[in-house]
């Protein structure tokens, strides 16, 4: 790795904004509208995975019974409505992101979510600051396959391997891992045992403080 990686690929939930809790409202507003009960076990195991995996969980778990796509869409409603309102940023995000744009660093989203949710937080942000986007509804195999992280990384015109991944589950974390990408895991309170399940990956406990040349120098200080 150059004193700068050649991309930097960001997960969006948990990592560049904080839908975790509103993810977990929805999902125990959609069960307890059927008569069913969700926990709070329940919506974290649920932490990134594809939406589709969540809904037939949802529907296998929850007993509500709607078909797995439906699901996804009453998930997705109740979260844009959410983000509409209001966007909360992850802290250090938006400034890392600004200060690897001034380096000429390009970035990447990479999500499971889908593209119309990633649209409104895409948004939110200036013109261009992700030269590629990846989301959940465009993949053939979500996270922990690779085939996200490889993708974004061939959009942007470089090698997974010379890019560092910004995660917060240990699932998209082995994702990124699996791209040959180095990964920055930053585990919040919905994902509590990602360290654990993620092995290779560099831990922090914020992105706050964080600068591109700082994010390359604890990369490459872990090697």
């Amino acid at each position: 790795m150059k004193h700068l990686p050649n991309a930097v690929l960001w997960d969006m939930d948990g990592t560049l904004v904080d839908t975790e809790p509103h993810w977990m409202a929805a999902e125990h507003e959609l069960v307890e509208s059927f008569g069913g009960v969700w926990s709070d076990a329940h919506a974290q195991h649920l932490v990134g995975n594809s939406l589709m995996q969540s809904a037939e969980y949802i529907r296998a778990y929850g007993g509500v019974p709607m078909a797995p796509e439906d699901i996804v869409g009453a998930l997705l409603d109740r979260l844009i409505e959410k983000l509409k309102e209001r966007i909360v940023w992850q802290p250090g995000a938006v400034e890392l992101i600004t200060d690897l744009r001034a380096h000429g660093v390009p970035c990447a989203l990479v999500t499971g979510s889908y593209r119309r949710m990633a649209d409104v937080v895409i948004s939110a942000l200036p013109p261009g600051t992700f030269g590629s986007t990846v989301s959940g509804d465009e993949v053939g195999r979500g996270k922990p396959h690779p085939e996200p992280y490889l993708r974004a990384a061939a959009e942007l015109g470089v090698a997974a391997s010379e890019c560092i991944v910004l995660e917060d589950s240990a699932t998209g974390a082995r994702s990124g891992l699996a791209a040959g990408a180095r990964v920055v895991l930053i585990p919040n309170a919905a994902t509590p045992d990602a360290v654990a399940k993620a092995p290779g990956a560099v831990v922090l406990d914020s992105l706050a403080g964080i600068n591109a040349t700082t994010l390359t120098s604890i990369v490459r200080s872990s090697r």
